[in-house]
């Protein structure tokens, strides 16, 4: 097998210090969580110190903002002007229009859209949003959580998907799903978060660095 050219995204960073050590690691992209109802958020004025130091010490990592059906208003009075993150996520119930609207008001900003996948039905949601975002984020469904819950999608649903914007996989992502990840799902990103955590928010860093390199080297 060559080697993997997958992109790798740590979320639900809360510390700063962590979140250099992550990007040190080789990490594309850096999530923080702007959900109060998660147990990784962290306040506005803590995310931007964080992003902050990520932009000064290695700007080409991607900052990404973690929302969930947050006002509109809200997201595009926070994010006009220069940002300190380069992408927002919605992982809510946004429709197409709230979508449409972020483009149009923040064109600077990237936008990726989460979709919760419970069943294989649940895919057929995707196609109409694929022009209004910038990539696709698939993770499993929980009743409890829009996310973060360590729960895998079944793999049968993931298989021979193809979408006309790159797309990353979330849920549950382990060293021991890799191989099956990239030999037969073969999405553009993995989005990782619980299977590295010493506890919410807080990672097991040498866990991390093995992954990504695990994920680098196969």
């Amino acid at each position: 097998m060559p080697k993997s050219n997958t992109l790798v995204k740590i979320c639900g960073l809360t510390s700063e210090e962590q979140a250099l050590q992550v990007a040190k690691i080789g990490a594309h992209a850096i999530g923080i969580i702007s959900v109060k109802e998660s147990p990784r958020y962290i306040p506005a004025i803590k995310k931007k110190k964080i992003f902050k130091a990520l932009e000064t010490s290695y700007p080409n990592i991607e900052r990404v903002s973690v929302v969930q059906n947050c006002p509109i208003e809200t997201i595009i009075k926070n994010f006009l002007g220069k940002p300190s993150e380069t992408i927002i996520q919605l992982h809510g119930d946004e429709n197409i229009d709230y979508c449409k609207k972020i483009k149009s008001e923040i064109p600077n900003i990237g936008l990726w859209k989460a979709f919760r996948i419970k069943t294989e039905k649940d895919l057929d949601k995707i196609k109409p949003f694929e022009d209004f975002v910038d990539a696709i984020l698939l993770d499993s469904w929980n009743r409890e959580t829009y996310g973060g819950s360590g729960k895998k999608i079944k793999s049968i649903y993931l298989k021979n998907l193809q979408f006309s914007k790159p797309w990353w996989l979330a849920g549950g992502i382990s060293i021991e799903w890799i191989n099956e990840i990239l030999t037969d799902i073969k999405p553009d990103g993995l989005d990782i978060s619980s299977s590295i955590e010493i506890s919410p928010g807080l990672k097991d860093i040498k866990k991390t660095e093995a992954l990504i390199k695990f994920l680098k080297n196969n």
